[in-house]
């Protein structure tokens, strides 16, 4: 889900691909809570001229935290003119890093006074989920105008050895039926989605099954990182807000 949406082209100068990126098949666009917000690291910087910042902007989906990282060196607006000006800058690499706790909000996606401060980062640029404490950094380096969008999702425990972390999604619950006689417990996951494109979760088992509807879908699953993907391709069915997901899990319990 897309943390920002600004569009600034001159008229008749449109990035139809770029703005295709920002809008669902039928025109509406899925918005996040709040409007943009700098991460307070980078209150008291000057991510246009200092040479040494990136701008990192925070915002909140239900479920997740986006950040956006910037290297906006360069550019800068000038008072006396008026106008934004570029100046000559360091063409080599500025890195930084991104933590959890830079979304500040991030602990209320979970509604979970016992969370324990981990949460998954997946990157929009290399397609990489990486498992992150809380106050744990990881680096990021963006040459001038590159830009990197992370989602940042708590991850929650569901069950004894497994862990879940949704994406964008409006609504998720779990159910357990523990089987009799048996160390195993099925336990379900059921999502309320919202648009259509690839979807990715963290899971940190693989699921036995994948529907969406009444379909059984295919879905590709990663046990390294935990990434589990599966495309939804198209809009939900009419008279329908989102598509309902259903994932099914055996999981083996210790007694």
């Amino acid at each position: 889900m897309s943390a920002f949406v600004c569009k600034s082209d001159a008229r008749g100068r449109h990035n139809f691909e770029l703005l295709k990126k920002l809008v669902l098949p039928d025109g509406s666009f899925l918005r996040a809570r709040l409007p943009g917000r700098p991460t307070r690291d980078f209150l008291f910087t000057d991510p246009a001229r200092d040479g040494v910042s990136l701008l990192k902007i925070w915002n909140m989906n239900k479920y997740a935290g986006v950040l956006g990282v910037y290297n906006c060196q360069g550019a800068a607006w000038n008072r006396a003119a008026r106008k934004n000006i570029f100046h000559q800058t360091n063409t080599d690499s500025i890195s930084g890093n991104v933590k959890g706790c830079d979304v500040h909000l991030i602990s209320e996606a979970l509604l979970d006074p016992e969370w324990p401060s981990d949460c998954v980062v997946y990157s929009h640029r290399t397609g990489e989920l990486i498992t992150l404490p809380y106050d744990a950094s990881m680096p990021v380096s963006l040459k001038v105008l590159e830009n990197e969008i992370f989602t940042l999702t708590p991850i929650k425990h569901l069950a004894p050895g497994f862990s879940f972390a949704p994406s964008a999604c409006e609504s998720s619950g779990l159910v357990h039926a523990r089987m009799e006689n048996s160390s195993n417990e099925l336990v379900g996951i059921c999502m309320e989605i919202k648009g259509c494109g690839n979807f990715g979760a963290y899971s940190s088992a693989k699921p036995r099954k994948c529907t969406v509807g009444s379909s059984k879908v295919e879905f590709d699953y990663d046990s390294s990182p935990g990434l589990l993907k599966f495309d939804l391709g198209r809009m939900p069915e009419k008279g329908q807000k989102d598509h309902v997901v259903k994932l099914s899990y055996e999981l083996n319990v210790a007694e």
